[in-house]
Formats: C-alpha cells, structure tokens, sequence
C-alpha cells in the first residue's frame, strides 16, 4: 500500500507519517491501516445489506430508549436481546467476561483508593479527631499491597478496549466515584467480536453457540483471568474487611449500589472457568458514548419477520443534545427512571439531585415531535429503592414534598407514580395514555413479560395504522 501526500493539503498532512519512521515501524503502519480499511468495508457492506433489505420488507418499528446517566437503558437493550436473539447474545460471553473483569478490578481500584484517602487524611494520633476514623493497620496495608497487581490488569484491559475504539473512545468521568476514569466506548466501534479477537489473537468464530471458551491462557502467568484468580482470596478479605466496610460507609462510597457490581460474586467471577450468566452480562458495566443501535427480526407469533429497531442513547448531560434527531418516526420511547437515587446528586452537577428525571420527563412530553408518540415509563431498580427505604433511608428528606407519609416502598412507589403521570396530563400537548411500569430491568423474568407486551402493543398499533387491523 503506497500514499502520495498534497503538501497543501491539511488532511494529507495529518496522514503524513513521521518523518523519522522507522522500515518495522512504516510496516506496522501500514498493516493498521489495511486493517482498518478492511473492518470499515466490512460495516459498509453490512449497511448497505441492511438498508436493501429494510426497502423490501415491511416498514421496521422503531423503539428509543431514553434516561439520565445509569437509568438502565442498556440493561433494557440486554433484555431485548436475550428475548429475541438469544443465541447472537450468548455467543458473546468470551467479551463480557472481559468487561466483568474489568468491573472487579474497578471496583477494588474505588476500596484501594478510599484506603489511600484514610492514609492521607489521617490526623495525628495526639488529636481527638482521631475517633473520627477507625485505624488502618498494617494487615491491611499489606493486604493493599498485595493486590497493587490488579492495576496492571486494569490497565490491560483498558487498553485492549481502547484500541478497539481505534482510539475514539476516550475515559470519561464516573457518575460515582472522585477524580476516578471510566472507560467509554464509542457506540459505533463493533468493540465485542474486535475485543474477543484481540484477547484470543484468533478470528471471530460464527459459531453462534451458547457455550464460549473462556478468553484466558492457563499458561500464561500474566493473563487477566489467572491475575484475578490468583487474588481473589485478598480481594474477598478486602471486601469482608470491617475497617474498609467502615471507610467506605464514611466516604459513602455504595458500592453495592453501583452498576457493574460483582464484589458479593468473587468465588465464581474469578474462577479459571468462568463464563458470564444472562445475568451477568445484564449487570456488566461498560459505558458507551454516542447512540447505539440494534436490530433485530421477530421469528415468531404474529410479529414473524418484521425488523425492530432499538436505539439507545447516552444519558449523561452533554449527550442529551444528541436525542432530538431520534425523535422523528420513532413507535415508541421507553423512559428509565431511577428512582432507587433519590437520595444521590448528579456527577456532573453536584447541585442537582439525581431524580434529576423528573425534569427530564416533563420535557419529554411536551416535545412538539413526540405527541402522536407512545411514551412508556419504567420507574427503575426499584430493588435498590426497596433495600435503601428498609434501611432507614427517608424519601422525604431528598423530596420535601413527600412530607411525613409512610416511608415504605408501596407508598413511595405510588407518590412516585401519581408525580410522573400528574406531569404527563399536565405537560402532554395532546391526551395519551399513561403506561407506567415498576422495574428492576436486572431482573430477566419481569423484564421479559413487559417488554413482551410492549411489543404486542406496539404491533397492535402498527397493525391499525396500516389499515390491516379493523
């Protein structure tokens, strides 16, 4: 493959290679660069099949997803996926298991931190501050020690997703943690089949089984799954540790409450064996930037063979401008609600409270493009709002106006309910139906029966809009 560079050309000049290149270093160039150009032509051909066989085929019901930052939207698309393509999902394993790796190594990364917080911060032993904090002993700061290993894995497995994104995917700011990076996916790179090449060095196999060998070399004394394997008594006496659980209550640091969560798992994540459940992956944390979409082609019932499309879009503040476009000729928008963070504060804004959805909703409704549309309503995980409101946690201290009602979950929920459908009656520039839902979309039973009749919904209305339903 050869070039010839215009001088004054600006684009020529960025592809310019380095002027001290090197024979082995033009060569390496060269092949990433046929590499590229060969997985582009491969998403244009794929496109371009899609895009003939959508003008055949009946009109595609279009399904967006929308919400604030970790509402579940991508937890909702897992679910249409296990629904309705199983075995494409399943044959993904091998990535997800490097995704829940990362998870595990993220989160001891949050514990390692917190204890470095304590370190400095520590006042001296003279003061009667000193009550304020328990004592870090030396058993623990080995036990520190001891797992500084898995930040090399941490790094491994970020860069191996970075390249991926060809570098498009830049680390963006964690909705929960201080000065801490999350890895962010760009939407368009097709990161799983890409990723689980670059771990096993081998092609994707078009076996759509759903058994996948676990992406790990036994032999190989480096390899991310053996490294957490090796740590994982230390990481589960972290975990279990009173000083940390006490550190991480003082720091109000929730782990358990964060997406991507898998410290309560670490016998069976960690195992040289391990493959991902359904439930796993729905629980997996990776976040992606820009809008994701999947398609997918109902196989049986009254649906057979007709396309749905369902879009997600990120919900952190500065993608929010994003959504407009994906407004027009949408069926339906699926609106997630996390209730269960009422009691939380938006990363981004530390002024806003994270229900920090119900403006989001009142929006969403009074959009001059979604009045003819259907708006479902999912009010979210609500199994962390069960756990914080049997704690003692008060709804009415993070919403004044819930005042002194009972701070139980079947009075909350319905306040909750009656708030979000009061906004839909008022805002709604025509009348619509209000279809609400109590989720906790990690849960693939309850999740599988609402989207089933949403689905029956939506092709009902499909049906009547084209005439073919008297």
């Amino acid at each position: 493959m050869s070039h010839e560079y215009n001088e004054d050309d600006p684009l020529s000049k960025a592809l310019r290679p380095p002027p001290d290149e090197t024979q082995t270093e033009c060569e390496a160039r060269l092949a990433s660069e046929a590499k590229a150009k060969e997985m582009s032509d491969i998403i244009d051909e794929e496109l371009e099949k899609q895009k003939l066989a959508e003008r055949k085929g009946p009109k595609a019901i279009k399904v967006l997803l929308l919400g604030q930052s970790e509402s579940g939207k991508s937890t909702t698309l897992k679910n249409f996926q296990i629904l309705y393509e199983p075995k494409a999902f399943r044959s993904e394993r091998a990535s997800w298991r490097a995704v829940i790796q990362l998870n595990v190594v993220r989160s001891i990364h949050l514990i390692l931190d917190a204890i470095t917080r304590a370190q400095n911060n520590a006042p001296s032993t003279t003061s009667r501050d000193s009550l304020r904090g328990p004592s870090i002993g030396p058993d623990l700061l080995k036990l520190k020690l001891r797992l500084s290993p898995l930040l090399q894995v941490e790094q491994f497995l970020t860069s191996r997703l970075t390249a991926v994104g060809s570098g498009e995917s830049e680390p963006t700011q964690l909705t929960y943690s201080r000065n801490f990076k999350e890895l962010a996916i760009n939407s368009t790179m097709q990161w799983k089949g890409a990723f689980a090449r670059l771990m096993t060095g081998e092609k994707e196999s078009s076996d759509d089984s759903s058994d996948v060998e676990p992406v790990s070399d036994p032999n190989d004394p480096n390899d991310p799954g053996n490294i957490l394997h090796a740590c994982s008594d230390d990481m589960i006496s972290l975990w279990s540790n009173e000083v940390v659980q006490e550190l991480l209550d003082i720091q109000n640091l929730r782990l358990e409450e964060m997406a991507g969560f898998f410290l309560d798992s670490l016998p069976r994540v960690t195992s040289p064996n391990y493959i991902p459940t359904d439930d796993d992956i729905l629980r997996a944390r990776l976040k992606t930037l820009g809008v994701t979409e999947h398609r997918f082609t109902i196989t049986h019932g009254a649906s057979l063979g007709r396309v749905w499309k369902v879009f997600d879009v990120g919900g952190h503040r500065s993608q929010r401008a994003a959504w407009v476009p994906y407004f027009d000729d949408m069926d339906a928008i699926i609106f997630l609600a996390p209730i269960s963070c009422f009691d939380q504060v938006l990363a981004e804004d530390i002024k806003v409270n994270r229900l920090d959805s119900v403006k989001l909703w009142s929006a969403i409704v009074s959009n001059e493009l979604l009045k003819n549309t259907n708006l479902i309503l999912f009010l979210n995980k609500i199994d962390i709002m069960k756990a914080k409101l049997a704690a003692g946690i008060k709804l009415s201290k993070y919403v004044v106006s819930y005042a002194d009602r009972p701070n139980d979950f079947d009075h909350t929920s319905v306040y909750l309910r009656k708030k979000f459908a009061g906004i839909s009656k008022e805002k709604s520039l025509l009348p619509r139906p209000f279809y609400c839902h109590l989720t906790s979309v990690t849960d693939t039973k309850s999740t599988k029966y609402i989207l089933s009749n949403i689905k029956d919904m939506l092709m009902r209305r499909n049906l009547a809009e084209s005439a073919l339903l008297t």
